[in-house]
């Protein structure tokens, strides 16, 4: 029949996803441009909820799509192949505030508000310290080494959770993914406790403003790779994984250990080098 598929490609329908997450982009980034002008915070905040009501419409359609078959072993390629690409990009993100600190630390500038130590400092090159005088760091093997035993181990159950969905063990696949999420939770709570005891803030010095974006950015990294793997988890109560069509949560352990990855050179570079 002429109507009938013999490819093992998916054809995807017109859909509006697409347009309503580029407009609701748009309203969202308007909407933080007139929040920081302190217009108003409310665009942002509409524009972020139709960010975040695309995200769970398209990627429950894909669901679908998986539940149909549409999800062919040369589908499942690209998406891996989406996923790889995405991460990628991220790994590029976390490159820039490597890059920033390495930079500044060293070579340590004097501070520019003091004229006479600028010019010291463009004649030399260098004349700061590092880190600046008067910042007190952590002491990376107290509760930055308690953390990093934290995300490994939530890395491990992930791992523990994929090679069971392999074996189609669902019973190993639950408590694996529910540690991994407890965990990262766990990870938050203790990266907000270190936060709140901090003796130096964001503003003021670039020891500050480049350790809270680095290790910040991280943990919002872990939130979202968090929330993935709880939606991963609710999935599995379901029974959507199987041996052989499990995109979805090998995507997340994918995330999950980037981000594992990411913290042990932020363990290593900012909290005992960097120190």
């Amino acid at each position: 029949m002429a109507h009938e598929k013999n490819h093992d490609y998916h054809i995807l329908p017109p859909s509006i996803w697409p347009f309503a997450g580029a407009l609701s982009g748009f309203i969202m980034l308007f909407g933080a441009v007139m929040w920081m002008k302190d217009i108003t915070p409310y665009m942002f905040f509409i524009g972020l909820i139709g960010v975040l009501y695309v995200m769970y419409a398209w990627w429950a359609e894909v669901i679908v799509e998986s539940h149909q078959g549409d999800h062919t072993p040369v589908v499942q390629i690209g998406l891996r192949y989406g996923v790889i690409m995405f991460i990628t990009s991220e790994v590029m993100f976390f490159s820039a505030w490597f890059w920033s600190f390495f930079k500044h630390a060293i070579y340590p500038m004097a501070d520019v508000a003091d004229k006479a130590a600028a010019r010291v400092a463009t004649a030399n090159g260098f004349d700061g310290v590092w880190p600046p005088a008067g910042i007190e760091t952590f002491d990376p093997w107290h509760l930055p080494l308690i953390n990093t035993l934290i995300l490994l181990t939530s890395g491990c159950a992930a791992t523990w959770a994929h090679h069971a969905v392999q074996e189609d063990d669902r019973e190993g696949l639950k408590w694996g993914l529910l540690i991994a999420v407890l965990l990262g939770v766990l990870f938050t709570i203790t990266q907000a406790y270190e936060y709140g005891h901090a003796t130096f803030s964001f503003d003021g010095n670039i020891y500050g403003a480049n350790f809270f974006m680095a290790t910040g950015f991280h943990g919002f990294h872990v939130i979202v790779g968090t929330i993935f793997l709880a939606i991963c988890y609710f999935r599995a109560l379901q029974g959507h994984f199987s041996p052989t069509r499990h995109i979805g949560f090998e995507a997340a352990a994918w995330y999950w250990h980037f981000v594992d990855v990411v913290w042990l050179f932020l363990f290593l570079a900012i909290y005992i080098w960097g120190a």
